[in-house]
């Protein structure tokens, strides 16, 4: 005889106070382990926000809030999401408790395959988004491409300044001054480096701030390297100087510029016969300057990320990747129970395929083709491993459908 699914004909409020049950089991797993997740709430959301800091400038990495109790709700939220993810795999055997009345003896010795394969697949799908679409995405997001370039020969330019200024503190202007040189070409060539007088306009008023900065740097490098001896020549460049600070302060930009110019030019004269060497490195001191404004005016946006958005969105994205690596799981589940067949699965094979693609696009915040195709991708081929385990699933059941026919009866 042949078998049959155990409560196969449970009364339609019998399901109803069953799945009532599983339910409540759930929730409380749920609340229990997010308690525990809460101890640990702090160190998992940096955890969490790795990606988000990676993608952001070395000094611009912090998040902010908006209120004073956003922090609290943050962490709040970290530990009950920490619950869900803890909570797999008994969230699982109560999915699997729900539907095994209605699955042969036979069939119930999956429940332990299910259980672990189904964290399993949870849990690679939450490590394939934060090891490869969190990085690819948030990188998209808050990288400028226009900015990038530019920023990046501005700090290489800096780095160079200073190892010359080094140079100039030992005595050494000519190897500072070579250093500067090459420097300077490298910034006029790529544009980035025009040296003219400053105009008055916020780009103007950026590249002025930044040549005091560093004439300033260029002023104590030269009293360390020329010594006592050159300590009245420096002072009068010291006092054109801090008329040029006044000046900036006033607004007066164009009187400013010129004073900046007469104290570097008295730096030049204490310097004596090395005075050629210390225009050369003045020389890269504007090219830095004014790539500094350049790179204003084209940065003139900037990120300020709040904690509450972005966790949301980390956790959205880590859920949903869970989720979808469940999809051959589930697919399997549904065979199993004869609700699906791969027959038809592979049908509407194009449609799933159009799906996934929707999907993708909803879910992946940015839109562009990079980060839907790396969505996208493992989502169609939980796809196909689901109707291959449909598949199989059907061949083994025609399989022992056909040995129960042929096993002759007593």
């Amino acid at each position: 005889m042949a078998e049959e699914p155990l409560q196969a004909r449970m009364s339609l409020s019998e399901h109803l106070g069953e799945l009532r049950t599983r339910l409540l089991r759930c929730v409380i797993a749920v609340l229990v382990l997010g308690a525990v997740g809460l101890v640990f709430a702090r160190p998992i959301f940096a955890f969490l926000m790795r990606p988000v800091l990676d993608a952001l400038p070395p000094a611009d990495r912090s998040l902010i809030y908006t209120s004073g109790i956003e922090e609290l709700n943050v962490l709040m939220k970290v530990g009950l999401y920490a619950g869900i993810f803890l909570a797999t795999p008994v969230i699982l055997s109560q999915i699997w408790g729900f539907v095994a009345p209605g699955l042969y003896p036979r069939e119930r010795r999956y429940a332990t395959p299910f259980i672990l394969l189904g964290t399993v697949a949870f849990l690679i799908g939450v490590a394939f988004c934060y090891l490869v679409l969190l990085p690819t995405m948030f990188r998209f997001l808050l990288t400028s491409g226009d900015t990038a370039p530019i920023k990046a020969r501005i700090e290489h330019g800096r780095a160079i300044g200073e190892e010359a200024l080094r140079f100039a503190r030992l005595d050494d202007f000519q190897r500072a001054a070579n250093l500067a040189d090459l420097e300077v070409t490298r910034l006029t060539s790529s544009g980035d480096g025009r040296v003219a007088a400053p105009e008055r306009t916020a780009e103007g008023v950026v590249e002025l701030q930044t040549r005091l900065e560093l004439q300033a740097k260029l002023l104590d490098a030269a009293r360390t390297g020329l010594g006592p001896a050159a300590a009245p020549a420096l002072r009068q460049a010291l006092e054109k100087r801090v008329e040029a600070v006044e000046a900036y302060q006033s607004g007066a930009l164009s009187h400013s510029s010129e004073a900046l110019e007469q104290s570097t030019a008295l730096l030049a004269g204490a310097a004596g016969a090395r005075g050629s060497e210390v225009n050369r490195i003045w020389a890269l001191q504007k090219a830095l300057a004014s790539g500094q404004a350049a790179l204003t005016q084209e940065a003139w946006t900037r990120p300020l990320l709040t904690m509450s958005e972005q966790l949301s969105l980390v956790l959205m994205l880590l859920l949903a990747l869970g989720v979808v690596f469940e999809l051959p799981l589930v697919i399997a589940l549904l065979a199993a129970l004869g609700l699906v067949q791969s027959r038809w699965l592979m049908k509407y094979q194009r449609h799933a395929f159009v799906v996934c693609l929707i999907l993708a696009a909803v879910i992946t915040p940015t839109g562009d083709p990079i980060n839907m195709a790396i969505l996208a991708g493992p989502m169609l081929l939980c796809y196909e491993i689901g109707v291959l385990a449909a598949w199989l699933i059907e061949r083994r059941r025609a399989r022992d459908a056909s040995q129960t026919a042929l096993t002759p009866t007593t």
